[in-house]
């Protein structure tokens, strides 16, 4: 499909908008569940606007600024860190962790004290305080669930990769271990070696990958975060190796299991499930971004730029991304749980549109 480069960044435009508004709005069914569920006990109103929900969209909106070179953006990101810093962060866990990215790249960009101190604290936290599987996996422990011994494929895009870009900016080579020693354990427990896709989980007290589920959005993560690394840390040798050639098998099985229309499912291997605009963004982003980077074959951006136009017809005038799978605890039982997630406009609905939709722009350029 061919569209214009003006059209796309007029679509760019709406939905870092949409994005900035989305970001200062409850989420009702999160804040509820938190009075009752909140592990670190600490002011439920800190989770409002800092947890993962916002913290991938504050990195969409980050790549928009830096590839667009608007400093309005950056501005708005700023002031986000500023007032968040000032009025007390919320207790440490995977996903807090993912507004952490952005505010990482805020400081590599230009030295801040503040920032340079929270970024260190956080990382810190990542490497000596957060809780561990067994193997020193990093437990999915997040605002409202312990999930003692698991492993969740969330956790590289949440956590990792922030701990990876700590370890470039202060070339701390136990950081820089430390990412990717969690890439490849994650790869270990959660790779379907039927498929090359990716279990949404593992636990190490049953020993299984719970309801054996290849869910759409928790595999993006995993297309997402190895280019993403990749491209942040200097990975070389057999690690590279590794994980590149685990990025390829997943992209085959993508373009096995992409609908027609272009979008995958929301159990990518299950076509009775429902079609899933956040996973498809993150599976197209994922893949034309592997294939900018020299790390996958460029036949594949076929399969990337595929999405393109069910995408666009689902982003509304006003910046609104539709048919998006609400935040997805584990399916612990049956797959079927996964089918009857809400579908909600979320705010990593926009920043994985923007992600999606600036990669086409540099496939076309």
């Amino acid at each position: 499909m061919k569209v214009e480069r003006n059209e796309i960044m007029s679509v760019l435009e709406v939905l870092a908008e949409s994005f900035q508004k989305f970001l200062f709005e409850d989420d009702e069914i999160f804040l509820e569940n938190m009075k009752t569920k909140n592990l670190a006990g600490d002011d439920v109103s800190r989770y409002q606007h800092w947890e993962w929900t916002q913290g991938v969209g504050l990195y969409g909106l980050f790549q928009l600024a830096d590839e667009l070179g608007d400093e309005k953006y950056i501005s708005f990101l700023k002031d986000f860190y500023d007032k968040e810093i000032s009025l007390g962060l919320p207790a440490k866990n995977i996903n807090t962790c993912a507004p952490m990215l952005t505010l990482a790249f805020l400081l590599k960009d230009k030295e801040n004290p503040v920032y340079k101190k929270t970024c260190h604290e956080w990382a810190e936290a990542i490497m000596h305080d957060f809780a561990r599987t067994q193997e020193g996996g990093l437990q999915h422990r997040t605002s409202d669930s312990e999930n003692t011994e698991e492993l969740w494929d969330d956790t590289l895009f949440m956590t990792v990769m922030f701990l990876a870009m700590m370890g470039e900016i202060e070339n701390n080579e136990e950081y820089k271990e430390e990412a990717r020693y969690q890439f490849l354990l994650h790869i270990k427990y959660l790779v379907d070696h039927k498929t090359g896709l990716l279990y949404h989980g593992w636990t190490f007290l049953d020993k299984n990958n719970f309801a054996e589920a290849l869910w759409g959005r928790g595999n993006c993560w995993f297309t997402m975060a190895v280019p993403e690394y990749l491209a942040i840390a200097d990975v070389k040798g057999a690690d590279r190796r590794f994980l590149t050639e685990a990025l390829v098998q997943q992209v085959k099985a993508l373009e096995k299991y992409q609908d027609e229309g272009g979008m995958w499912h929301t159990l990518v291997d299950d076509p009775t499930s429902y079609l899933e605009a956040s996973a498809t963004c993150g599976f197209a982003y994922g893949i034309l971004k592997a294939v900018r980077l020299g790390l996958i074959d460029k036949k594949y951006q076929v399969v990337g730029l595929k999405a393109l136009k069910p995408i666009l017809e689902l982003i509304d005038k006003d910046g609104t991304v539709n048919q998006v799978s609400y935040g997805t605890p584990m399916g612990r039982e049956t797959k079927d749980f996964y089918k009857g997630i809400e579908i909600k406009p979320m705010p990593y609905g926009q920043a994985l549109a923007m992600l999606f939709l600036l990669e086409v722009l540099k496939a076309n350029a």
